[in-house]
């Protein structure tokens, strides 16, 4: 896990080594261990590393292959990294280190740009040849990638924060992203994102881009959803998710050559989790819970279920309850780590939470992607029920933040256009090889919004402190799997039903049978003394008037009635106005 950075120039001009340092400052807490440069021509790398496998300076990155001078930077973990090496050894290849980062390396120098398709893992990374750079994001885009286009150069990098560093970004605001924005609560799927000189690689996709700028993108991997030739009883269905997902935990507490520990929510997904390890035999398995204070409409914790699944397993538990205002206080940090905004009331959470995590292990696994894999939300089945009119149709009434008639309310004139998010959603829940309309659901939210949503706020805010976060729910082998199974397999019991079989008697019934939970921060969601405060002088302030976003009237309705006005899967309106123009503010 690390934070990667490159430039590649169009100007007979060699990149600045000041620049990339610039660069590399801003990914320092996604690697806190070390950095390093490598300059040839017109290329420039950049890395800083966060050492969990092969902790010695044999696998320090950049790494160059001396004999073609092809070099590497990499973020992320390659779970089948010793069966590749074997092979790539058996092919003729010397190893020099005895991590996943040289193995990417021979791999290139094996297969090509094709080797993206023998990785089992998360993954960014960039190689140099000495002609094109090859850029590549993992399947599900659990790691990130950021790149630009300007000033007669390429850049990428592992934020874009790190991009404005080096200088020329276009920071205006595109306004198809900000309608994506205020619709999908802050998903701004790939290639956008909300500045207009900044853009992202899609998950399973590599580009290429030769001396002259020009980029060749190319989707590796998409995902099928549709019910195999030979039929599974239900049964046979619940023991291969169980062998698949015991796999896909067991090769993320194995690749590490440091302690893994386990986030525990209380929920579901994360318990699961620490039954399977502790199953597998996982040696002094650590587990760490945040809670919040309470609101009277909601529990700010959820210890009263995660402390039952700590003690069943005897795991080394730990707790850390966070005061409101230690909440708002630590909120202005949590958003400076934002690669881009998040609406999500539990970025602060998991940032307060890594916090704690990060003095006591370097990696965790967390249960992220269950629900979206195992249609784990209340809305699924409310769209598997309304069955009226088009798939658009039956998804926006369910899941859609703003309609577009209120984005127009909310939105200055400069900024308004056609329905840009409905007719985007359309087309991807249209794409082939999906048998049902859930299957088009859960198969779009599983390759697209979960990226830009829990996935990025959950890198985002344990790079934040150097810790890695490993998410077996989105092995990709599982996921494929899981995307064959019939729908109903997963909306039963109220969402997640095959998770939930495999459960019972591994995790204490009082978790599996209770009502879903979130990661609650009620104080952001029920808006109310001095987070009423900090959003109304973030709204009024004059550098929001300035900006020129939103229109007056729609501020000032949601600023008059602060807890009336939340979206369709409950989340503060006004909240997400607020983290808008704060992140602006700081990022822009």
């Amino acid at each position: 896990m690390c934070g990667i950075a490159g430039e590649f120039r169009f100007d007979n001009k060699a990149p600045d080594a000041v620049v990339m340092v610039r660069m590399l400052a801003k990914l320092a807490r996604r690697g806190p261990d070390a950095e390093g440069q490598h300059a040839d021509g017109p290329v420039r790398l950049g890395h800083r590393r966060l050492a969990i496998i092969d902790l010695s300076e044999h696998s320090k990155q950049p790494m160059l292959d001396a004999a073609s001078g092809t070099a590497l930077v990499f973020n992320g973990t390659i779970y089948n990294y010793p069966e590749l090496r074997a092979e790539l050894i058996g092919r003729g290849h010397v190893f020099h280190s005895d991590g996943d980062t040289e193995v990417i390396l021979r791999a290139y120098l094996q297969w090509g740009e094709a080797c993206v398709e023998r990785l089992h893992g998360m993954f960014a990374f960039a190689i140099w040849n000495r002609e094109t750079l090859f850029l590549a994001r993992d399947r599900l885009g659990i790691k990130p990638l950021y790149y630009s286009e300007n000033l007669g150069c390429f850049r990428f990098a592992s934020t874009p924060q790190a991009l404005q560093a080096a200088g020329g970004v276009d920071t205006s605001i595109d306004a198809v992203a900000l309608h994506h924005l205020f619709t999908l609560h802050a998903v701004v799927p790939a290639p956008r994102t909300i500045f207009n000189g900044v853009r992202k690689l899609a998950p399973g996709t590599t580009v290429t881009v030769n001396a002259r700028g020009e980029l060749s993108h190319k989707k590796y991997w998409s995902l099928k959803a549709q019910r195999p030739a030979v039929a599974k009883t239900d049964a046979e269905w619940t023991e291969a998710i169980h062998e698949s997902l015991r796999q896909a935990v067991k090769k993320r507490i194995e690749i590490a050559d440091v302690k893994v520990g386990v986030l525990l929510s209380g929920g579901l997904d994360s318990s699961l989790l620490v039954a399977l390890l502790a199953e597998q035999g996982a040696p002094d398995l650590m587990t760490f819970s945040v809670g919040f204070e309470d609101q009277p409409e909601e529990r700010g914790n959820e210890f009263e279920y995660s402390d039952p699944v700590a003690a069943m397993y005897g795991t080394r538990h730990h707790k850390y309850l966070i005061p409101n205002a230690e909440v708002l206080r630590r909120l202005p940090e949590a958003v400076d780590q934002m690669s881009e905004p998040m609406f999500a009331q539990d970025a602060v959470a998991f940032y307060l939470l890594a916090e704690q995590v990060g003095k006591t292990v370097k990696v965790v696994q967390s249960g992220q992607g269950a629900d979206e894999v195992f249609g784990g939300y209340f809305w699924y089945p409310q769209m598997a029920a309304d069955t009226s009119g088009s798939p658009l149709a039956r998804f926006r009434r369910h899941y859609f933040d703003r309609d577009h008639d209120e984005f127009l309310e909310m939105a200055m004139p400069a900024y308004h256009g056609s329905d840009y998010t409905a007719e985007m959603i359309a087309g991807h829940l249209a794409e082939p090889f999906a048998d049902e309309f859930i299957d088009q659901v859960l198969r779009m939210d599983t390759t697209m919004l979960i990226t830009d949503d829990p996935v990025k706020r959950v890198d985002n805010m344990t790079m934040a402190w150097g810790l890695e976060a490993r998410v077996p729910f989105l092995d990709h082998q599982l996921v494929e799997l899981a995307a064959s199974m019939p729908p109903e397999l997963k909306l039963a019991s109220g969402g997640k039903h095959v998770l939930k079989c495999i459960a019972r008697g591994r995790v204490p019934d009082a978790v599996i049978d209770r009502k879903k939970g979130y990661f609650p921060v009620p104080a952001l969601k029920f808006v109310r003394g001095e987070f009423l405060n900090f959003m109304q002088d973030i709204l009024n302030s004059q550098a929001c008037r300035e900006r020129g976003l939103y229109h007056r009237a729609y501020v000032n309705k949601l600023l008059d009635a602060p807890e009336q006005h939340h979206t369709r899967i409950q989340g503060s309106k006004l909240w997400h106005l607020a983290l808008l123009e704060y992140w602006l503010q700081k990022h822009a």
